[in-house]
This record gives structure tokens, C-alpha cells and sequence, in this order.
């Protein structure tokens, strides 16, 4: 029996009838076709299925689309500015070439987009482990770590930089 979700996808109101077995992986590619959000392993470890609800960086692969019943979910086509143009973090993600096959990015993206959300300044081997449930077979990690540590950084610029105005 099919049952009838509601959630924001991307900013935008949806309403969707799955299985309700179904991952919210395959509701995302299948039914609203953001195909970003990628098939891997299927169990969770490696990441390429990475997608923001309600601001937290989760698989898909394994949570359940009756979960996101009223919640706000984010993937990588949600990142995009009103004329198309690319993110900061995308925009990092290839200026510091971290972008190889492509398939592990946008779940990488998505997990950058949560650790850059905190305000938070973090350092290599933090960023290191805050990665640690993406596999990529192609970059060796080096340049996506530059990546993040070079948004982590401009964020929090920003973000110290605007707490220090509201303290004068």
C-alpha cells in the first residue's frame, strides 16, 4: 500500500506516494529525480548518498522516506543561486581541484555544507574525521580536504567577523 509523504525538497513543497520500505535515496532519484544524490553501497559507509534533513548531514541509503514526513531535505541541486550560478563550497570544490570521477562530490558537498553551517573553525584533522564516512577511490582526499579547509575558513571570517561588529 502506498503512502502519501510531504516534505520540502530544495526549498520546495512536496508531495510524493512510496512504498513505505522505501529509502529516501531512491524517493529523491526515482520519484523527484535529483540524481545527484548517488547509488553505492547501499548500507550506509560510503557517503555518495550524503543529503542534508533538516540541516543534518545523513545517507539516504538507509533512512527510511516515511522519516522525512514533514521535514526539510537538501541535496546538491538544492545548493544552486537563483540564476544557476554554483555555491561557495562548489565553487571551492573545483578551484582546489577535489573533483575527480565526480561520483563521491555531492555527498561530500553535502556533509561541507553542515560542517561549514556550525560557524565553527576546524582543522585538517578534524575536517579529517568529520569526512570519515565518505569513501573516494580517486583524489586521495588531499585536495577535497583544501576544499573544506579553505570554506571552513572564508566562513568563519565571515562569521567572526560579523560577531566582532556586533559587539561594537
Amino acid at each position: 500500500m502506498l503512502k502519501i509523504i510531504h516534505m520540502t525538497v530544495n526549498g520546495n513543497d512536496v508531495e510524493v506516494a512510496i512504498d513505505p520500505r522505501e529509502s529516501l535515496l531512491d524517493t529523491l532519484r526515482g520519484h523527484l529525480g535529483l540524481t545527484s544524490v548517488k547509488k553505492g553501497c547501499e548500507v550506509g559507509e560510503c557517503g555518495a548518498c550524503t543529503v542534508l534533513v533538516d540541516g543534518e548531514a545523513i545517507d539516504s541509503c538507509i533512512y527510511l522516506t516515511v522519516w522525512a514526513e514533514g521535514r526539510r531535505i537538501m541535496t546538491v541541486e538544492g545548493l544552486k543561486g537563483p540564476n544557476g550560478e554554483l555555491s561557495p563550497i562548489q565553487k571551492a570544490f573545483i578551484e582546489e581541484a577535489a573533483v575527480q570521477c565526480g561520483f563521491c562530490t555531492p555527498g561530500l558537498i553535502m556533509s561541507a555544507v553542515e560542517i561549514v553551517g556550525t560557524g565553527k573553525r576546524y582543522n585538517r584533522d578534524e575536517l579529517r574525521k568529520l569526512i570519515s564516512g565518505h569513501l573516494c577511490r580517486c583524489t586521495g582526499y588531499e585536495n577535497i580536504l583544501n576544499a573544506m579547509e579553505r570554506i571552513v575558513e572564508e566562513t568563519y571570517k565571515v562569521v567572526g567577523e560579523s560577531r566582532e561588529d556586533r559587539r561594537l
